[in-house]
């Protein structure tokens, strides 16, 4: 079932900052940090809306039972995007083309809902080179029951070089690796996702990068057709070790980070793969064992003590 447009009024600060980026990539306004890290930008924001909180668990593959009284840390972009949008402006390039390259969250504390947010962001680094930008950000959550519950990284890089330009993802590039699914992983989850699955992901977090949800401007960013949010690859993988490794222990993943490692193109059939240790695991988004990976991470579980 297609996600409903009204939760596209609850994104009025991550549809702000796509305006914001658009005006100053076409202005080039914003300046270098003097130096890095930047400084802290900060935010105060209301509680989430509990019916947008449920249909995005729903989206992403989870169980809303599971989060009474909780957000789900990989929401976080929901909530983030507006000011990580800023700190990443200060880097000077044109953030119409930025392209997720990876993510990390660390849940120190549980993340209560219902109550006001406390958001801080900065730019961490800025790494560049004839082809590409890459540029992290940190963003920092909190409320009053816990000043920093839940930290994140994004990873992203702008391309530099025309020839960038990705033909869908095929084929591995500066002779790096490609990513693949160990042949010895478990499937623990198994989606089909429709060809407007970027689309209603917008809805829901307000990320609305049209190569997600416009056939003909993904084509022309040079994909076959609209590719998948990396935020949604990442839930997905998310939710389906919290359900299925873990029996739906929201508690149990310490940290979890992740890196894209090619373009998950719509219409798709895809599962999520895992590899247990003791306490570090591994999980990829792929078509199958010994085939090609979308996402390759880790999942930290949280000691029984803390």
């Amino acid at each position: 079932m297609s996600i409903s447009s009204k939760y596209l009024f609850s994104q009025s600060s991550a549809l702000r900052a796509v305006g914001r980026a658009a005006v100053g990539s076409l202005m080039r306004t914003v300046q270098h940090p003097q130096a890095l890290p930047g400084p802290w930008l900060e935010q105060e924001l209301p509680p989430r809306n509990d019916d947008l909180v449920r249909a995005y668990v729903r989206h992403v593959g989870g169980d809303p039972s599971l989060y009474r009284g909780r957000l789900p840390p990989h929401f976080v972009p929901q909530w983030g995007f507006d000011l990580v949008g800023r700190v990443l402006a200060q880097a000077g390039y044109p953030l119409t083309r930025v392209i997720n390259a990876g993510f990390r969250l660390e849940n120190r504390e549980p993340l209560v809902s219902g109550e006001t947010l406390f958001v801080k962001a900065r730019l961490e680094s800025v790494e560049a080179d004839d082809r590409r930008a890459k540029l992290t950000a940190r963003l920092i959550t909190g409320t009053r029951h816990a000043s920093e519950a839940l930290v994140a990284e994004w990873r992203t890089y702008v391309p530099i070089a025309s020839a960038d330009k990705s033909n869908g993802g095929e084929k591995p590039k500066n002779g790096r690796h490609a990513a693949a699914v160990p042949v010895s992983a478990r499937e623990v989850a198994f989606f089909r996702l429709k060809k407007d699955a970027g689309l209603d992901f917008a809805k829901l977090t307000g990320d609305i990068n049209p190569i997600h949800w416009v056939p003909a401007l993904a084509r022309a960013a040079g994909f076959r057709s609209c590719i998948l949010h990396g935020f949604s690859t990442f839930a997905r993988a998310y939710e389906a070790v919290t359900r299925n490794v873990f029996s739906g222990d929201v508690n149990a993943i310490r940290s979890m980070e992740a890196r894209f490692t090619r373009p998950l193109v719509l219409p798709a059939a895809v599962g999520v793969y895992a590899v247990l240790g003791e306490r570090v695991g591994r999980v990829y988004v792929g078509d199958a064992p010994g085939a090609g990976a979308y996402l390759e991470g880790e999942f930290e579980r949280r000691d029984d003590h803390e």
